[in-house]
């Protein structure tokens, strides 16, 4: 590698070895902390996976991304894979139930427009090798926020599911009263990218800066793109967190109850709620018994 790149990190058996070495540390300080939420599965193993398939995948894009830059069909399926890739895994992250795919909305909703408006004003030309970073930045973003709002939203609901009841029984509709506990929580999702954009330059200095300024551009420009792609991130991240509420508060996107069958999705009356696990009801003694009953 004799490129400026080389001089940032060079590729070497040395970098082989440091590199298994903290991902090994890293699966050993998650085992020996429990950092495991769930009753289920192992974060240490989950580390593990995860870093052997950043190898595998970036090893198998590195080639691939070659022949994708020349042809606008394999673009576009490029660009097809990375959205559904990204809506399998922000969907297995927030819910269980068949309700996962509806997490494309939040997705869409935030990086569509924005790619669109870049295309259309030629800010960023129809060509993979512009393209491709740009969205997969963006969707990367979107994923991020969409699996916090989703699981922070869905959370609290389970946890504070007696407010949604009361505020029901005062009169607000099945909307508002989950709109009420949901939000709050789910803004949340939005503060690791205002703290990125507040502290840029200050604390870190981003990919996107780092890589246009190896590249030979002058700081000038590099702090422009910079500035476009936090700026361009918050869009969609605000877009994504706002289409997540919504999908959440009005019961489109939900976790089964515990012991309960999955629910149809839409929305459901105040008495049937997401979270609590619909019993028979006990027969009235009072009214007459019918004599074919055993």
């Amino acid at each position: 590698m004799t490129s400026s790149a080389a001089s940032l990190v060079p590729v070497n058996l040395t970098l082989g070895i440091l590199l298994a070495v903290l991902l090994l540390v890293a699966a050993g300080v998650a085992a020996v902390a429990h950092l495991t939420p769930e009753a289920k599965g192992s974060r240490s193993r989950e580390i593990l996976v995860a870093g052997v398939r950043a190898a595998v995948q970036l090893a198998a894009v590195s080639f691939v991304i070659v022949w994708v830059v020349k042809s606008l069909p394999a673009l576009l399926a490029f660009l097809a894979v990375m959205f559904a890739v990204a809506v399998r895994t922000a969907g297995r992250r927030v819910t269980s139930n068949h309700t996962w795919w509806l997490t494309a909305a939040p997705l869409a909703a935030g990086v569509v427009p924005v790619v669109a408006a870049l295309l259309l004003t030629g800010l960023v030309p129809l060509k993979g090798i512009a393209l491709i970073p740009i969205t997969g930045i963006l969707i990367g973003g979107a994923l991020t926020v969409t699996v916090l709002a989703g699981r922070r939203s869905l959370d609290e609901l389970a946890l504070r599911h007696g407010e949604v009841e009361a505020a029901m029984a005062l009169g607000l509709p099945d909307r508002d009263a989950r709109l009420e506990v949901v939000r709050p929580a789910a803004s949340d999702a939005l503060l690791p990218g205002l703290d990125q954009t507040r502290t840029v330059g200050l604390v870190t200095l981003p990919g996107a800066f780092v890589g246009v300024l190896l590249g030979g551009a002058s700081p000038l420009v590099a702090g422009a793109v910079q500035l476009f792609v936090l700026i361009a991130l918050m869009a969609v991240q605000s877009f994504a967190v706002a289409v997540t509420i919504e999908l959440v508060a009005r019961h489109h996107l939900y976790r089964p109850a515990r012991g309960a069958e999955d629910e149809p999705p839409g929305p459901v009356s105040r008495w049937s709620r997401p979270w609590t696990v619909r019993r028979r009801r006990a027969p009235d003694p009072a009214a007459p018994r019918d004599p074919a009953a055993p």
